[in-house]
């Protein structure tokens, strides 16, 4: 799969805060991508650098295999700042002059404004819209000119429900069509219903990055129950890749440091003569995994 970002041990310093350390990530096509971490863990920081905004102090990155340049930044459509737009024009004025500082035609505005649902407003002036409308419209700029990347920084904060629910469904549909996405955010529940990859930072460093769907595959805790609870513990206690253990009632809740598959750990217990009355899976959520790379990483 062709590789459309490439950071290499980029880094970057403001003073004494270290902002960025000496991260690594690959970005494929066709990924939604998400970079997770709280305020302060250098997402929008690290955006800035591979947008060119700023420069990194060590380290390199790559757009579409080749340094950044002026041909390839435009194939790239960004969100970093807050919706910011003439108050008193209209949509379709204000992406008439996006459109002339891209050095694009003007073909490509009812597109963009019927994607994102402001088509029947394209004649409105930007003032009248509600923040959601506002951080629609920033979306379409981006959009402009059709780029093979869109990033985007934290594109639901500010927003209500409603709106992080339009706002969803249009990267969501964005993504159907083939576009790579970049999202910045430190909210998990927008991070795991829209990404298919995420990257976790803290503190500047990248904790962890890979599959959405892997982190929420991993099953790293059975609940456990049998008539002889007492030899089922020491059962529990004996399993190679054994991690923890805490009660529950009349159930054990054993924690492993390997996924475990649950037919493989009932004929574990079955050999050693125990006949397990209750096992279910108990899976972890990416807010789990996340706080506990926090928690490790402290």
């Amino acid at each position: 799969m062709e590789t459309v970002l490439s950071i290499t041990n980029i880094s970057k310093r403001y003073g004494k805060i270290q902002a960025v350390s000496s991260l690594s990530l690959d970005v494929k096509k066709g990924q939604v991508f998400g970079i997770l971490g709280p305020n302060g863990s250098g997402k929008t920081t690290t955006l800035s650098m591979i947008l060119d905004l700023i420069k990194a102090n060590s380290g390199s990155y790559q757009w579409f295999g080749k340094p950044p340049s002026t041909a390839g930044r435009k194939r790239i459509g960004s969100v970093i700042e807050s919706p910011n737009f003439f108050p008193y024009l209209s949509p379709v004025v204000n992406l008439k002059i996006v459109a002339d500082i891209k050095g694009i035609g003007y073909a490509d505005i009812d597109r963009v404004l019927q994607l994102t649902g402001l088509y029947e407003r394209r004649n409105s002036r930007f003032k009248t819209f509600s923040y959601g409308m506002k951080q629609r419209l920033a979306v379409a700029s981006a959009l402009l000119g059709n780029p093979d990347v869109l990033i985007l920084d934290e594109p639901t904060n500010g927003l209500d429900p409603q709106g992080i629910a339009h706002i969803r469904e249009l990267i969501l549909l964005i993504a159907g069509q083939g576009t790579t996405i970049i999202i910045a955010s430190h909210l998990l529940d927008e991070v795991q219903k829209i990404c298919s990859h995420v990257a976790v930072l803290s503190k500047g460093r990248k904790l962890f990055d890979g599959r959405v769907s892997e982190v929420l595959a991993i099953s790293d805790s059975m609940e456990l129950s049998a008539r002889d609870r007492e030899a089922l513990a020491l059962a529990v206690k004996a399993y190679p890749s054994y991690h923890s253990m805490t009660l529950e009632g009349e159930k054990i809740l054993a924690c492993f440091s390997d996924p475990v598959d649950p037919e493989i750990l009932n004929q574990y217990f079955f050999g050693k003569g125990i006949i397990l009355t209750h096992l279910s899976e108990r899976k972890r959520t990416l807010e789990q995994h996340f706080l506990e790379l926090l928690r490790d990483n402290a």
